[in-house]
């Protein structure tokens, strides 16, 4: 399998409006209850992010909305990601934070996730501590940075489908006279129930 090429998309000056715009689009290739979780689970994140770089990616696997204190590509302590059957939080330095509930998810050496089954579990007390503890990191460079505004950062060259529903078929187009020649008659049953009587072979 290639590796996903990625380009940019929107300057950091575009006004929030297309990245917006933008956003929504990203999220029209999903599936409804998807797009409606990220969209309601990104409301909850804005409401406690008030200040920083809400950085939105679409990459090959999904769609992801970062928030960091700084415009960087790494900045975003905390991020959203939207794939094709759920929607997952992350946590950049997961593995540093005091879980003492064990609801984060991860092996790796810094990552961890929560897998969010609805927008309510980030109401939940303890994962609102672990999202405290996150922040808490760069609070100083929060503290010191603009209104949390949209901005697109990435748009992938090549992405795997956003959605679990099969490709529609396209309706059928009118029969044409040559097509309907070459159906077969229909079957003795099939006259019988038109109240026709099916004709008797001669011996």
């Amino acid at each position: 399998m290639t590796k996903a090429r990625t380009k940019k998309a929107t300057r950091a000056s575009s006004p929030p409006r297309a990245a917006e715009a933008e956003l929504r689009r990203l999220l029209a290739e999903y599936d409804p209850e998807i797009a409606h979780l990220m969209s309601a689970a990104r409301r909850k994140l804005r409401s406690r992010i008030r200040r920083g770089f809400e950085l939105i990616y679409d990459s090959y696997n999904g769609v992801g909305i970062g928030y960091g204190a700084t415009q960087k590509y790494s900045a975003p302590v905390v991020s959203l990601v939207a794939y094709p059957r759920w929607v997952t939080l992350f946590f950049l330095y997961g593995a540093t934070l005091d879980d003492p509930h064990n609801l984060l998810q991860g092996t790796g050496s810094r990552v961890r996730s929560i897998r969010l089954a609805s927008a309510d579990a980030l109401d939940d007390p303890r994962v609102g501590a672990l999202l405290e503890q996150a922040l808490r990191r760069d609070q100083v460079a929060f503290a010191a940075a603009p209104t949390l505004r949209p901005y697109v950062q990435l748009v992938a060259a090549a992405r795997r489908p956003r959605t679990t529903r099969p490709a529609r078929t396209p309706p059928a187009g009118p029969r044409s006279v040559a097509s309907a020649a070459a159906d077969p008659p229909a079957a003795p049953e099939s006259r019988a129930r038109s109240g026709r009587a099916p004709a008797t072979r001669r011996r």
